[in-house]
């Protein structure tokens, strides 16, 4: 077996525990057998490392991932019930990889306030105990009512931990050229053509006088008639018209 060796822990050396000697195990446990607890977390330690191994491209240190990791693992050994039908291995699974995503939440270069985590984290409990109870997805608006809430305040506090993602990180790889995460965003409202249409006008407008791009905004961009621009600008509508023909035209040589 290749030698991995990660916290000073060589894992070639670990035991390996079929499903009845596991439950035996946990039987001795659970009646509080330190020395049959012990045994579980060697047994179980390269589950940890085959996690922490799926994080390896964050940048963190990872015999620190591989500590939290234990973490979850020893939780996920002390809460263990033996009358549910699923392999330790399925139930702590999840318990190891939250360990270590709220480990990096807490040290995201980001920083989140306590309180702010705190609400997310209480956002997110809200949301399994309802589709515990429910079978789907609770909404947002009944996590918020469980937490007594403005629905507002929670999305806030699950945006605020989510993890940052690359712009250039692959979303989907068929062999060919991957398509990245900055492939898929996309302003509806501010397409390039908008933005460099927006850009020629801007620098047309800089070609006008004070008066004439007064106007301009004033009708074009506020949307007043020539009979109100006449009156806020102090002139005549006549001199309005005359003033707004003349910006058009002067316009159209840059647009």
């Amino acid at each position: 077996m290749r030698k991995v060796e990660i916290c000073g822990v060589n894992t070639a050396k670990l035991p390996l525990l079929n499903n009845e000697e596991m439950r035996a195990l946990f039987v001795q446990a659970q009646a509080g057998d330190k020395p049959a607890r012990d045994q579980l977390v060697q047994s179980n330690l390269r589950l940890v490392l085959s996690i922490v191994q799926r994080f390896g491209n964050r940048g963190e240190n990872p015999d620190d991932l591989f500590q939290v990791g234990c973490i979850g693992l020893l939780k996920a050994i002390d809460n263990f019930d033996l009358s549910m039908n699923v392999r330790f291995s399925t139930y702590a699974v999840p318990m190891i990889i939250g360990e270590i995503r709220r480990y990096l939440r807490d040290n995201n270069a980001i920083r989140v306030s306590r309180s702010v985590r705190d609400v997310a984290y209480k956002a997110l409990s809200a949301r399994d105990e309802l589709a515990a109870q429910k079978g789907v997805e609770p909404k947002m608006q009944e996590i918020a009512e469980r937490l007594s809430l403005p629905a507002s305040q929670v999305v806030f506090a699950l945006d605020a931990i989510a993890e940052p993602v690359s712009l250039f990180e692959p979303i989907f790889n068929d062999g060919g050229d991957p398509i990245y995460v900055v492939d898929q965003v996309k302003d509806e409202r501010e397409s390039e053509q908008r933005w460099t249409e927006e850009l020629c006008i801007s620098n047309a407008l800089a070609c006008l006088n004070e008066r004439e791009q007064k106007i301009i905004n004033l009708r074009f961009f506020v949307g007043k008639t020539q009979m109100e621009v006449a009156d806020e600008i102090g002139i005549s509508q006549a001199q309005v018209s005359r003033l707004e023909k003349n910006a058009l035209l002067h316009l159209r040589r840059y647009v």
